[in-house]
């Protein structure tokens, strides 16, 4: 077949059948759809008429340049010459934009000869059509992969909108249409990226519209929650992201993700319990995370649950022989029980109780040396455990340890 061949059968099948009788809009068409198209030109003459007559089938055919536009470079492609996918995608959105506009006027009801009122049902039947052939040959989301790998996020994501929200479109609810616009596991997918590409794009509210939608569903459940969470943390939304959090524990409890996250907003938040009830979860379902004892260790202290802390720390010894912070929480424990009690004994009077006193107090101190020591020889370049140690060793003139030890920290 001969190219005009081509081109011509293309500008049947495409301009539909309107009897045009606006000049402008003929003079648009006749540029858009001949044999060598002139689309700068189509657009001037459309602009004009539209200023002229703003109607829906004046729109409509402002929508058939970008489509012209698109048929064009389909051909192209076709006969092997290349698509230029920029110029594809910015006119398959531009007469996306246009038959929306057209379709808001068409639903406009006027008079008919017969005084009632009408819609332009006309109008309306031949966008959804093109608005099927777009979905259904993945226009939009064909530009939207394009402007992914432009790193432009912003319009990849209103590429894929557009392409989702065609199945909603008031124009498109004939029970004939949807069927050809199944909502499965493409269109989720498609659904996916556009949330995908608002989070990239920042646009915070229309990623959780589209997260929210996604979440219960099957495709990519475990990440569409992930980034559910993060996007209210941007948002500074903490009774969203805590049920968020708690929701998909509840969905997923195989993944700990969304366990720790829940974890570390209540150590943040002081909720320390709250905390160490979650980490109770956690060791159920991973008995073998050392540092969730550990952390739990540091929790129980805190809240002066001192054996259970001591508890938490054997454990995760036992996990993990070489955790010099769990070896050294257990030093920590008896170490601050010592200072409370150091305190309570200066508020004491009576000499021979206030000796009672600092020889407990003392005695406690002695319990967490061996601990501070050991820990100190598991992990020798912590600054902390040094510093506690030639405390204790001064408190208690080991002289040979306390300059020894002095040595070490000025060698750091």
């Amino acid at each position: 077949m001969k190219k005009s061949l081509i081109l011509a059968a293309l500008v049947l099948v495409s301009a539909g059948c309107f009897a045009q009788k606006n000049p402008l809009v003929k003079k648009a068409k006749s540029y858009a759809m001949s044999e060598t198209p002139d689309f700068g030109a189509a657009r001037s003459a459309i602009e004009e008429a539209l200023a002229a007559e703003p109607t829906a089938e004046t729109y409509y055919w402002a929508g058939m340049i970008g489509f012209q536009e698109l048929q064009q470079e389909n051909y192209n492609q076709m006969m092997g010459k290349g698509v230029n996918q920029a110029k594809a995608g910015i006119a398959v959105e531009e007469s996306y934009d246009y038959w929306l506009k057209a379709d808001e006027l068409a639903m406009i009801p006027t008079l008919d000869k017969k005084g009632r009122e009408v819609v332009d049902q006309k109008t309306r039947n031949n966008i959804a059509k093109k608005m099927l052939e777009y979905y259904k040959q993945q226009e939009l989301v064909k530009y939207g992969i394009y402007l992914n790998e432009q790193k432009d996020y912003e319009g990849a994501f209103q590429a894929f909108r557009k392409h989702i929200a065609i199945p909603d479109l008031a124009m498109m609810q004939d029970a004939k249409l949807q069927k050809e616009m199944p909502r499965d596991t493409t269109y989720t997918q498609y659904k996916y990226y556009a949330a995908i590409f608002a989070v990239q794009s920042e646009r915070h509210e229309d990623a959780i519209a589209l997260l929210e939608d996604l979440k219960d569903g099957d495709y990519e459940g475990i990440s569409v929650n992930q980034f559910l969470y993060q996007e209210y943390v941007a948002l500074k939304d903490t009774a969203k992201f805590v049920a968020t959090l708690q929701h998909a524990i509840n969905r997923f409890p195989q993944e700990t993700w969304f366990l720790q996250n829940l974890i570390n907003y209540y150590i943040y938040s002081g909720q320390e319990q709250t905390a160490v009830d979650y980490l109770a979860q956690a060791i159920e379902k991973e008995p073998n995370v050392a540092q969730y004892h550990h952390i739990k260790g540091n929790l129980n202290e805190n809240l002066g649950h001192y054996e259970e802390a001591l508890k938490d720390f054997d454990n995760a010894l036992a996990i993990d022989p070489k955790l010099a912070d769990a070896m050294a929480g257990k030093g920590r424990v008896y170490y601050n029980q010592a200072v409370k009690l150091n305190e309570a004994a200066a508020l004491i009077s009576d000499n021979k109780e206030y000796k009672k006193a600092l020889d407990e107090m003392n005695e406690v101190f002695r319990k967490s040396l061996p601990f501070f020591e050991e820990a100190h020889k598991m992990d020798p370049q912590d600054r902390n455990y040094m510093q506690i140690l030639k405390g204790l060793y001064y408190r208690f003139h080991m002289d040979d340890k306390y300059n020894a030890i002095n040595e070490e920290l000025n060698n750091l």
